[in-house]
């Protein structure tokens, strides 16, 4: 009996050293600096063991001591206080955005700190996955350039790509951006750039930005819905992110809102997207008098907006089909989930006939009625750089997880 106890014992030592070691790292990125006494007082672990595990990040280079700014003496030792913080030099990682015709990109330090940014046009909005591979390589080389750096020198790269991802292992199912469907993307650009390469749906890494330095911030609970070409959601329950058991829940705008209607991009028919969706307004805009097909798709959306507002009757009914379809999708969302928060975000936030004062009161009559308040419903009018930055904060993540699964290998 000794030696499967024995066994035991020593499994569960190395659990806990290895949740000590995630439990700290990430409690000193989030305090931005920190003294060690305090580190033990908001997780709960030995000072002791705070000393060992902080004395291996400072070892191997991933955190930093910094002394106290006032001066204060220690009382117990007579010395300055010391902090500690993330060594920014540690690491660099890469967001990448993939939106409909461009590239945006940013590049931080571990302690994420933004040092450049890029953004490029897409040779075309629908690529084969070599082809958008080969694009996303020359402008991480040219975003890693403008600090004198070479790609090698960056240590993960997060992409956030429309359509439907396994984050797990970097597979997408489909994307409005690909030609070809089930594509090992994150392999594929992994073994093209010779960094380790993370996806995830983009509307996912919106709500990780918003939870880590955006409107999510204090809340455990919250929706983020993005209004592009497509509507995507990101979801935060019990203050972490919510992928489903394939990867493809939270696929808000393939939700069915009409039996065996509109087309929708991904190829089925009846899907929310295909009726509120920038793409669906255009497809419909035609019908307006004086469209042209060929004009730029953005001034396109406000033409057909400005001729709703206007008073033209099919203009108006294009635009209140849209919010009332968005509205119902809003109160579905409501009464499934119940959230604190649900934060609208995207390109099309310029516009505003998806969150105006009608659309969100028709989504409050159609919610289940309490005696408390409805979730509070904000704009947060993400450019694409900052879409880019949540995912690097997600590149952050996982460049977090492989070091300290190397201080394990270490131990062992």
């Amino acid at each position: 009996m000794a030696g499967p106890l024995l066994g035991g014992v020593a499994q569960m030592a190395v659990m806990q050293r290895e949740y000590g070691r995630r439990t700290l790292l990430r409690e000193i990125r989030k305090a931005g600096r920190i003294p060690r006494i305090e580190l033990s007082g908001l997780t709960g672990i030995s000072r002791a063991t705070v000393t060992t595990i902080t004395a291996e990040f400072l070892s191997d280079g991933l955190v930093e001591e910094v002394s106290r700014d006032e001066g204060e003496p220690d009382s117990r030792r007579g010395r300055p206080r010391v902090d500690l913080k993330i060594r920014g030099a540690a690491h660099l990682v890469v967001g990448v955005k993939i939106s409909h015709h461009k590239l945006s990109l940013v590049l931080l330090d571990f302690e994420g700190e933004q040092l450049a940014t890029e953004e490029c046009d897409l040779s075309r909005p629908v690529s084969s996955p070599e082809e958008l591979a080969a694009e996303i390589r020359q402008a991480v080389s040219r975003l890693a350039g403008h600090i004198g750096r070479e790609p090698g020198d960056i240590s993960g790269i997060g992409i956030g790509i429309a359509g439907i991802v396994e984050a797990n292992d970097g597979f997408v199912h489909w994307s409005p951006s690909l030609s070809a469907r089930n594509v090992e993307l994150g392999g594929l650009l992994t073994g093209m750039l010779g960094v380790p390469c993370f996806i995830d749906n983009d509307a996912n890494l919106v709500a990780v930005a918003e939870h880590t330095f955006g409107l999510g911030r204090d809340h455990s609970d919250f929706l983020v819905v993005t209004i592009e070409s497509g509507v995507g959601l990101g979801m935060v329950i019990g203050g972490a992110l919510y992928r489903g058991t394939r990867g493809c829940g939270a696929e808000f705008g393939h939700t069915k809102v009409q039996l065996n209607g509109a087309l929708c991009r991904c190829g089925q028919r009846g899907c929310l997207e295909a009726y509120v969706a920038d793409y669906a307004l255009l497809r419909e805009a035609t019908l307006v008098s004086g469209q042209d097909a060929h004009a730029d798709p953005a001034k396109r959306v406000e033409n057909l907006l400005d001729a709703a507002r206007a008073g033209d009757a099919t203009a108006r009914s294009i635009v209140d089909r849209a919010g009332q379809i968005f509205a119902m999708g809003l109160a579905n969302l409501v009464n499934i989930f119940d959230p604190e928060l649900i934060i609208l975000a995207g390109e099309q936030m310029q516009f505003d006939h998806l969150y105006s004062d009608a659309v969100i009161d028709t989504m409050r009559k159609s919610i289940v009625q309490v005696d408390k308040a409805p979730p509070e419903v904000v704009v947060h009018k993400w450019g694409d750089l900052m879409w880019a930055r949540g995912a690097a904060a997600y590149a952050l993540d996982k460049v977090s997880e492989m070091a300290l699964e190397r201080l394990d290998e270490h131990a062992a």
